[in-house]
């Protein structure tokens, strides 16, 4: 079974048709910059783009980097702040001719996919998934079950939401090294590890490709610390697995 999938972030918009007995793309996947200012007519139109690219005309999942609850933008941390309040769900479809459309939370996609195909599979202790990207993302299951729009980038840490500290972004940006980024994403584990008691970690986001240069230098963490398996294209397999639920 093939449904589309498409992630929607703060840097750049990705998706493709993904097979759901694999767990994987069935091509190559495209990808188009999100636009700037991250309006919702602005990003709709670069969804559009990577649909159109690939000819789909069946459901489709979409992910946003933001809370979702009923199919709406409750918080939009890394786009324009008009997405708040709006339906994506019916803004997507209306822009795809009335195609069926789901959306979902970004991290919790990624997350829902690596329990399913991925680093997460079989483990049923408390589990969460950390994209960091253009923000932090984050997933939390226990006993296998997703906990909806946790979004635990935006804990403080030393006074500043973690993720303008500890995210990818906040690396490049500040042309960190490996060691001091990875001192910083310690500090956020470790926060996150006294307030949740997980047995894994999974760091995914585009740094997952990357995880030998930074996972080895962090210490002092009780759970287990694992790269995603499916690595940046967790959100799209994530968003055709809601898609087909629906």
């Amino acid at each position: 079974m093939q449904i589309f999938g498409v992630d929607i972030g703060g840097s750049g918009i990705k998706g493709a048709p993904v097979d759901l007995d694999r767990g994987d793309l069935t091509q190559e996947r495209h990808k188009v910059l999100t636009p700037h200012p991250a309006t919702p007519e602005a990003v709709v139109e670069g969804v559009r783009e990577v649909v159109e690219h690939f000819g789909w005309k069946g459901p489709i999942g979409a992910t946003f980097p933001g809370v979702i609850t009923g199919g709406t933008a409750r918080t939009a941390a890394n786009v324009d702040k008009s997405w708040i309040g709006t339906d994506i769900q019916k803004l997507v479809s209306d822009r795809l001719g009335g195609a069926s459309v789901t959306v979902l939370n970004d991290a919790d996609a990624a997350g829902v996919a690596e329990m399913h195909f991925g680093a997460g599979r079989d483990r049923k202790g408390t589990v969460i998934l950390l994209t960091l990207g253009t923000g932090i993302g984050s997933a939390l299951f226990t006993g296998g079950r997703l906990v909806p729009n946790t979004e635990l980038g935006h804990l403080e840490l030393r006074g500043h939401d973690a993720e303008k500290k500890a995210s990818s972004k906040a690396r490049e940006d500040e042309d960190l090294s490996w060691e001091h980024w990875a001192r910083r994403v310690q500090k956020y584990l470790a926060h996150v590890e006294m307030l949740f008691s997980p047995e894994l970690f999974i760091i995914g986001g585009g740094v997952s490709r990357k995880a030998h240069k930074f996972l080895p230098l962090i210490e002092g963490i009780s759970a287990e610390i694992v790269p995603a398996q499916l690595q940046n294209d967790a959100g799209i397999v994530g968003a055709a697995m809601a898609a087909a639920e629906a």
